[in-house]
């Protein structure tokens, strides 16, 4: 397998736009909050332009992406989506190898507490829940979870 991490550029808004909303379409815990229409500018025309967005080739296919953002010395992991037919096989790990590198700051994220999967993976990757909530505070009104990685975690 061979896996390749580098920036994302204006370029790859379709390809990424179209992954986000794969991987959304099967969380029917979660309905989309914006028309797919709204979905593909905003990443056209913040998302990618704001910069923090790592992309993953895996042989010559986009497989998946990763975005951060840095708010109080806490990145804030956004988005990291893997396609199907590119999960387990490490993409993922290696994206967020790659946002918390160099050695980052304490790594925060939410995840719906419905994403299992997700869950088990940040957990893997050295993340502790720090609280649950009602989902009142986010677009879609579903429950979710906090979770942050410190600066000093081991995988």
């Amino acid at each position: 397998m061979t896996v390749s991490i580098r920036l994302a550029g204006p370029a790859d808004a379709v390809a990424l736009t179209d992954i986000y909303l794969a991987c959304r379409r099967e969380m029917n815990y979660a309905p989309l909050a914006h028309a797919e229409a709204e979905v593909r500018a905003w990443f056209a025309g913040t998302q990618l332009p704001s910069g923090g967005a790592w992309l993953a080739e895996r042989n010559g296919d986009i497989a998946g992406f990763a975005a951060a953002s840095l708010q109080d010395d806490v990145l804030w992991l956004d988005q990291l989506y893997v396609r199907a037919g590119h999960r387990g096989v490490g993409v993922g790990g290696m994206l967020l190898q790659r946002l918390l590198s160099p050695p980052a700051p304490a790594c925060r994220l939410f995840v719906f507490q419905a994403n299992l999967g997700a869950r088990r993976f940040y957990e893997t990757h050295g993340f502790a829940l720090l609280s649950l909530s009602d989902g009142q505070d986010n677009e879609e009104c579903c429950p979710d979870a906090l979770y942050q990685r410190p600066p000093d975690a081991k995988e």
